[in-house]
């Protein structure tokens, strides 16, 4: 049973074990909708690998990027990282992206319980497949021994084309509804799919994760009841639900038993919807994606059909804390996350908090942070990523104002935190703390959804040193600059020490890492060269991309207008060096590549430069591969190191 493998590993965890995983992002095909595509796998395989470990154990994941034409990077969802935000993973906020053909390593201990997940954090590479499960089983669960085995239920929405292309054309000034890219389906454990093996008597406990890049998921039992004991891998008051609803990146561990009143097999529904107002009383009720799953326990009988009667899933606020926690004390810091769409000066479709969206810059702000002395205080030297310093002990607010339809959920990286205030669909903007209710014994998560046009409120004491995306986990809106930062007690963080191949990775790309956002290090407060409108041009994470404007085709985004990937004959191998050079020189253009209204020279993260006339397209295939090399531009005037990447608003995720 598994209660007593738990118990036995329990009488060791004093023993704390050193988790060591060797791991290399390759490209692999797979084709979990029947249509082959690129995902990126490790050590060749996916679905990727699962982590698990226990509380106090240390984990080192030893990532050696081998994509060829793409930067990386990990992020460990849920985890609070303390006392090592440099692991903490988000590209161009605790570290460089990881160029091919480098290493790094990420080391921190796993110092809290529950069902968690890794995924690139890295210029909305994620819905490509760079995602897992991350295990962390606690010698103190309050619910060990209440279940017999327990199994994982990931699910996410899928794409049968790359994130890059879907994002450029997302972020096309024709895209004037500011339409994400539409889902062409979804999968479930990536793919393998979830029938479970059940017998009667038994309580299975299931760890259900949200992968998705857009998609919220409702989850139903027929014929059994969920029990839910932790919310974003915060133990909660054991409560029965009916059905759930997962948001992005949100994750819900549940105790079933199995109840088998009349031998047959149970489905269970998983239902994808996008986003829309589930309360309200003119929601329709038609799913575009679903899966049924099964809790299998006659092997030879048909399968069950899952009958939902009524859509009544549980509200995420009305959890409670299992050891009754109070609400935290009146906050002396307050954060107004005020978010709308809007439209750029190259009237390219953002998203926009308090009317700006966030924009990359040159120095990975927690570099920033640690490098500018007692200027690390001063908003002014972080540059326009939405920085928000608050002191050691703070009792932080922030609180959402949610003007769009739709609801959306918000991550906030290093906490757990109480929501605090979770106001229904329509509510309208945050009224203020006396003249509404708060929650008095909140639940604690990493991931809240708030309703369309309406608020949330949460709350955390920040006594955790570091910098911290706070952003919407819809990817896509992500990388139209849906993100701010929390920059936590940085008078505590002046003597930082960068580890030496996190600075490699950046020196290899011509990346500062010291100095304010613009990499000025004789005044901190010079913010000359900082970055405050994100770039016309997207290339995503994609390695040393051309000059040249990205060539995408202006078709809607929508599921019909994703056109079928070819499957290649075998697998496409990661290139083991970076990809050679055309044997013969590319033609210059006939015309002469137009200077950049600032000097690209100043900066590493270049300056959209047209190339006027340029035969050379984006990203050229090689040997009829759908993965896509990006060919340099020979006898191009633009330094190397500028020519390395390019980004628009957001690599977090």
């Amino acid at each position: 049973m598994l209660a007593s493998l738990i118990t036995l590993a329990w009488a060791n965890v004093a023993l704390a074990a050193t988790v060591t995983l060797n791991w290399e992002a390759t490209w692999v095909n797979a084709a979990p909708l029947g249509i082959s595509r690129p995902v990126i796998g490790i050590n060749g395989q996916w679905p990727c690998p699962k982590i698990e470990a226990n509380v106090g154990d240390t984990i080192v994941v030893n990532l050696v990027n081998r994509l060829g034409n793409q930067t990386t990077g990990i992020h460990f969802h849920g985890m609070n990282q303390v006392n090592t935000n440099s692991m903490d993973g988000p590209s161009m906020v605790t570290q460089c992206p990881l160029p091919p053909d480098m290493s790094i390593t990420y080391t921190f201990t796993a110092d809290q319980g529950g069902t968690f997940w890794w995924h690139s954090h890295n210029m909305g590479q994620y819905p490509d497949g760079m995602r897992g499960p991350l295990i962390i089983h606690d010698p103190k669960d309050p619910y060990a021994g209440k279940y017999d085995e327990e199994y994982i239920l990931s699910m996410s929405d899928w794409y049968n084309e790359q994130a890059i292309p879907l994002m450029q054309r997302m972020l096309l000034p024709t895209n004037v509804h500011f339409t994400p890219p539409v889902p062409n389906g979804l999968v479930v454990n990536d793919g393998a799919g979830a029938n479970f093996k059940f017998e009667k008597g038994k309580t299975y406990r299931i760890r259900m994760i949200n992968y998705a890049a857009l998609a919220s998921f409702m989850v139903h039992f027929d014929s059994h009841d969920m029990s839910v004991i932790m919310s974003d891998s915060a133990y909660v008051k054991q409560k029965p639900a009916y059905m759930l609803r997962l948001g992005p990146a949100q994750r819900y561990d549940i105790l079933v038993k199995c109840t088998n009143r009349d031998n047959r097999n149970y489905g269970f529904l998983i239902a994808g919807d996008i986003n829309r107002d589930f309360t309200s009383g003119q929601f329709p009720l038609i799913w575009p994606f679903n899966y049924t799953g099964q809790l299998v326990m006659f092997p030879d009988k048909p399968f069950g059909t899952d009958v939902v009667r009524e859509w009544r899933p549980s509200d995420e606020a009305l959890f409670e804390p299992f050891n009754d926690a109070p609400i935290l004390p009146n906050a002396t810091k307050t954060f107004q996350f005020d978010w709308d769409f809007c439209i750029d000066k190259s009237n390219i479709p953002r998203a926009c908090v308090n009317g700006s969206p966030y924009v990359d810059q040159k120095v990975p702000a927690l570099y920033t942070v640690a490098t500018t002395g007692e200027n690390n205080t001063n908003p002014l030297v972080y540059g326009a990523i939405h920085p928000f310093v608050v002191e050691y002990g703070d009792i932080v607010d922030i609180v959402v104002n949610n003007r769009e339809a739709a609801i959306h959920p918000f991550h906030l990286h290093g906490h757990q935190f109480q929501v605090v205030r979770l106001a229904a669909s329509g509510s309208g903007d945050w009224p203020g703390v006396q003249s509404a209710q708060l929650i008095q014994k909140p639940s604690r998560r990493d991931t809240v959804t708030v309703m369309g046009s309406s608020h949330a409120v949460i709350r955390f004491e920040a006594t955790n040193p570091g910098v911290y995306l706070f952003h919407c986990h819809i990817e896509w809106h992500v990388e139209m600059g849906l993100t701010a930062t929390i920059i936590e007690a940085p008078e505590r963080l002046r003597n930082l020490v960068i580890p030496e191949d996190h600075k490699a990775a950046c020196l290899a790309q011509g990346i500062p890492t010291a100095g304010n956002a613009a990499g000025n290090i004789e005044d901190p407060l010079d913010q000359k060269g900082m970055f405050f409108e994100p770039p016309s041009t997207y290339f995503g994470a994609a390695f040393n991309p051309p000059a040249a404007p990205a060539a995408v085709s202006p078709a809607p985004v929508a599921a019909s207008a994703v056109p079928p990937v070819a499957a290649p004959a075998a697998p496409v191998a990661a290139p083991a060096a970076p990809v050679a050079a055309p044997a013969a020189p590319v033609a210059a253009p006939a015309a002469p590549v137009a200077a950049p209204a600032v000097p690209v020279a100043a900066s590493p993260i270049p300056v959209a430069v047209p190339v006027a006339a340029s035969p050379i397209p984006v990203a050229v295939p090689v040997a009829a591969s759908p993965i896509l090399v990006a060919v340099p531009v020979a006898a191009s005037p633009i330094p190397p190191a500028a020519r390395l990447r390019s980004r628009v608003v957001g690599n977090r995720f």
